[in-house]
């Protein structure tokens, strides 16, 4: 499980790469092709993110704890893991109004599939 645990912070670093970037492109290769909420969370990093100014603050996710792992069919892995966000501002279009967003502590739930020999996020969804 140790593996799975390494990937998914290397995952959640991915995550925040895109916030500050707007660039999905690293995290969505180690993607599988069909997960929707890789697909949603790409979009939105598209949309806000530092580099055009459109997130401030303390945005980046924590890996702070992951509470389960089981396996499930065609060498599946499900687990469910504790994430932290800090203060932070988003701004829906530039010039506008900063909105608030306050420090949250967030679940998220993902399926790992191990494809030629290394694990890739097949479904995750993120629970605030």
């Amino acid at each position: 499980m140790a593996a799975a645990e390494g990937f998914l912070s290397h995952y959640i670093d991915l995550l925040n790469y895109a916030s500050e970037t707007g660039d999905p492109e690293p995290f969505l290769s180690e993607s599988d092709k069909g997960c929707v909420g890789c697909k949603g969370i790409a979009d939105h990093t598209r949309k806000f993110n530092v580099k055009n100014g459109s997130l401030k603050g303390d945005f980046k996710d924590r890996l702070v704890s992951v509470k389960e792992f089981s396996h499930g069919e065609e060498g599946r892995l499900f687990g469910s893991a504790t994430l932290k966000t800090g203060t932070f501002e988003e701004r829906v279009s530039p010039g506008a109004s900063p909105v608030p967003q306050p420090a949250s502590t967030g679940t998220m739930e993902f399926t790992l599939v191990s494809k030629a020999g290394n694990w890739v996020m097949y479904e995750m969804q993120i629970n605030q």
